[in-house]
This record gives structure tokens, C-alpha cells and sequence, in this order.
């Protein structure tokens, strides 16, 4: 078992890593909207989603994978009403890729985020 660890990353809020590699599967813990550089959480659901989406494929990167590798996403959302709107984003970023997917109406996320997700993905 080998983690991914990277000054890139956004900074974890708990006891965890970000990506665990077992088998050459990549296991994403839960992703939010925070910009590694800045530690800012963008406004709205569509900027919340793509910064997202910027760190998963980040860390992806760093795992030596990338987006089409992607097996499955999970999302967790506080307001399922806002799903148009993040799967909008989430099909331009993933293109003609497309990964096992669940969204998962959740209540509040830390920081007062909309979105947090999570992802299997192989290397």
C-alpha cells in the first residue's frame, strides 16, 4: 500500500490521506473545493465543482493516472437540486469518459461547501 501526499494538494481536515494506492487501484478520499494555493473556496456550485475536479485531476497526476482512468465517483451534495448544474461541469471534464457514478444528497459539508467527491480510479 503506498498514499499521495503532495504540497499541491489542498491541506487534509482530518486523519487521512488523499489518494491510497493498493493493487493499481487509487482510492481518492472526499475532495473539496479548496484551492490548494490559496486555501479559498470558490462561490458558486459550478467554480465549487471545477475546483474540484482540478484537485482530483491533480492528484490523479501524481498517482501517475489520469481522468479516463477513472472507475467510479461518488458525489456528495447538499442540495440535490443543484446536480444540473454539477453534472454540466462534470461531462465537460470528463468528455466521452464516463466512470460508474452516484450522487449522494448529504447535509452540511466542512467549510460550508456545496459539493465533496470521491473517486476510484486504477493506474
Amino acid at each position: 500500500m503506498k498514499t499521495y501526499s503532495s504540497e499541491k494538494f489542498p491541506k487534509v481536515l482530518g486523519h487521512y490521506s488523499h489518494c491510497v494506492e493498493h493493487n493499481g487501484l487509487l482510492f481518492l478520499a472526499g475532495q473539496l473545493p479548496i484551492n490548494p494555493q490559496t486555501n479559498e473556496i470558490p462561490k458558486g456550485i459550478a467554480e465549487q465543482t471545477r475546483q474540484v475536479l482540478d484537485n482530483i485531476n491533480t492528484i490523479l497526476n501524481e498517482a501517475g493516472s489520469n481522468k479516463n482512468q477513472v472507475l467510479q465517483a461518488r458525489i456528495y451534495l447538499t442540495d440535490i437540486e443543484l446536480r444540473g448544474e454539477v453534472n454540466n461541469v462534470y461531462s465537460e471534464f470528463f468528455g466521452e469518459h464516463k466512470p460508474a457514478r452516484a450522487i449522494v444528497p448529504c447535509g452540511n459539508l466542512p467549510l460550508g461547501c456545496f459539493l465533496e467527491i470521491e473517486i476510484t480510479a486504477f493506474k
